[in-house]
């Protein structure tokens, strides 16, 4: 067996993960199965990740990293923004449509995590790399196009992420990829109308939800 550092082995066990349970579903993932699948010993596994939570946990970035990297390459060169939202969108949609098995397995994830309270923390850590990487993707749209948003950019982001996974989620159900497309290019047309000329004066941004006076109204002194 060749000797790798430790960071390249767990690259190694990560891709041969996700292969077993892409092709095989989740449950089949074992240690076992994927130290076959890599080629190397039960004790090569276990010495990378402390236990299996911590591969899932692995798997999930995973994904979460290879649908951002689609999603904000090859961008327009002095595009818009509605340009660059829209060619955003659909490098992330070709990306979800090319990686089906990565897609499935990213819901089947999340669904496993949830049922066994020991691995909850999965879920919670999908979610929130998935977080993430959509304000990665808003911060990025703000560089390239020179703008910035009237709501809060934390909050552009969950919404990004429920309506991706919701249209993905049908699109794994029906394989409608037009009805896909098309709702994911409508969405891109809303989230351009969050968009303001960075430095734009004459638009106030929302404020964060934590940041929101919600004291009650002094009634008294009327």
């Amino acid at each position: 067996m060749n000797r790798l550092p430790v960071a390249e082995r767990r690259e190694q066990l990560i891709t041969a993960a996700l292969t077993v349970a892409s092709r095989d579903g989740i449950e089949a993932a074992t240690v076992r199965a994927v130290a076959a699948e890599a080629g190397v010993s039960l004790g090569v596994v276990h010495y990378c990740f402390q236990d299996k939570d911590e591969l899932l946990r692995a798997m999930a970035d995973a994904i979460t990293e290879q649908n951002l990297a689609v999603a904000i390459s090859t961008p327009p060169l002095g595009a818009d923004v509605q340009s660059l939202l829209q060619v955003v969108i659909e490098n992330l949609w070709r990306g979800i449509r090319e990686n089906r098995g990565a897609q499935l397995l990213s819901y089947e994830l999340t669904t496993t995590s949830l049922r066994h309270p020991e691995l909850r923390g999965v879920a919670v850590a999908q979610y929130e790399g998935s977080n993430r990487a959509a304000v990665a993707t808003l911060a990025y749209v703000e560089r390239a196009a020179g703008v910035t948003w009237v709501v809060p950019r934390e909050v552009i982001a969950r919404t990004i992420v429920a309506v991706v996974d919701g249209f993905s989620l049908a699109w794994l159900v029906d394989g409608d990829d037009e009805a896909a497309i098309r709702g994911l290019r409508g969405f891109a047309k809303f989230l351009t109308s969050l968009a303001v000329p960075a430095g734009d004066v004459s638009v106030t941004p929302l404020p964060a939800p934590d940041t929101v006076d919600t004291a009650e109204p002094d009634v008294t002194s009327a």
